[in-house]
């Protein structure tokens, strides 16, 4: 909301909710709840059905990470006709002209091989460890996210925010010390510890990545519009895409692809259905990522996707057979607890605000006795 004074004019016996015409500001509330319910609907349904196909393409027979990592990022093109409802915005001043052409070239670069490594990570983790435990671990990106916003954003820390990184790091350990009787593929122990710190690393640079997009929004583009937003999914997706590409053919996998494809136990149909659900799951969730960081914020998308973690695990039970036992199910409730009071802290952050514009607000009551006009300054 832009400082200055906003004049609303009052139609007499308005009492249909309706200002000139404009839905009041308790309707557009509701519309912009709406909005982010789907949005988080969309982040976390994608989320949980790209984990759990990926978890189904090395259960019945997939063995390529580079082609894991490949249609983590692989589906942008779906995003690409949102770009023609949304044109490119022209206000920029004289003080913040628009970042120029390199720049831009420079940062999705950047911003796409951040991808390329953070969804090679999430690959090896995916398959060398059991789903559930997989996504216990990836709550952890709530921790690094809370020290990197500390760093780059001006994050405050609280103790609501010391209670969750206490209680995530509690609920990590309790999965490292559980990691001998939680092994139901009989992966050597040597893989076991890959998969477990290709996780922790994934998920720090995920949050990486969000700390420097909201500053990128912050410092370089100025500006944050859904378009501004696509843009900056699809063509690091481009980036990372492309170098999934080099990685296929350099690492070899490329040649085995179609034979791992025949011998997948599902069938080739079902190998490559499976892939393109993948690639359209993790879209999905791109789009409630997206919407979130549109309507509110990148750190709280963040929150919401590491609220939707332990989902998956409860899923992985019942269709991978995963074991519930007590140590998991103990750092079950730390995550989601853990999760819970960052979520509660930023309730307080948006109920405090609301309460400051509130007090800010000034009527100038004598204006609207000369010609039925209500002036609101907001300072």
């Amino acid at each position: 909301m832009a400082d200055g004074v906003q004049e609303l004019e009052l139609q007499p016996g308005g009492t249909n909710g309706v200002i000139n015409g404009v839905p009041t500001q308790k309707f557009k509330h509701y519309r912009w709840w709406f909005r982010v319910a789907v949005y988080i609907i969309f982040l976390i349904s994608g989320q949980a059905t790209a984990t759990l196909l990926g978890r189904l393409y090395y259960d019945k027979g997939g063995n390529s990470k580079w082609i894991s990592t490949f249609v983590q990022s692989a589906g942008f093109p779906i995003l690409i006709p949102l770009l023609l409802f949304f044109q490119p915005t022209t206000t920029s001043s004289a003080a913040s002209p628009p970042p120029t052409t390199t720049t831009l070239l420079l940062l999705y670069l950047f911003f796409g091989l951040i991808l390329t490594g953070d969804n090679l990570m999430y690959s090896y983790g995916l398959q060398y460890l059991p789903v559930s435990t997989y996504s216990l671990l990836c709550a952890t990106q709530l921790g690094f996210n809370a020290v990197f916003s500390f760093l780059f954003n001006s994050q405050k820390f609280t103790s609501l925010i010391i209670n969750s990184l206490f209680l995530l790091t509690i609920s990590a350990t309790l999965l490292a010390v559980h990691s001998d009787s939680d092994n139901p593929s009989k992966i050597s122990k040597a893989k076991y510890i890959i998969g477990f710190l290709c996780t922790l690393g994934a998920s720090a640079t995920y949050s990486l990545y969000l700390s420097f997009l909201q500053l990128s929004f912050q410092k370089v583009i100025k500006s944050e519009n859904f378009r501004v937003v696509l843009e900056l999914q699809i063509y690091p997706s481009f980036v990372a895409t492309c170098g999934c590409v080099v990685g296929l053919f350099a690492s070899g996998e490329w040649d085995t692809l179609k034979k791992e494809g025949s011998d997948y136990e599902k069938g080739s149909v079902s190998y490559i259905m499976t892939l393109t659900w993948i690639a359209i799951a993790w879209q999905i969730c791109s789009i409630g990522i997206l919407g979130l960081i549109f309507e509110v914020s990148s750190l709280f998308s963040n929150v919401i996707s590491t609220l939707g973690l332990p989902v998956v695990p409860v899923l992985a039970v019942v269709f991978f057979g995963d074991k519930m036992d007590g140590v998991k199910a103990i750092s079950l409730i730390l995550a989601i607890w853990g999760s819970g009071s960052y979520v509660y802290q930023h309730y307080l952050d948006d109920l405090k605000l609301k309460n400051d514009m509130k007090t800010r607000i000034v009527v100038s009551a004598n204006e609207a006795s000369h010609n039925g006009r209500l002036y609101v300054e907001l300072f």
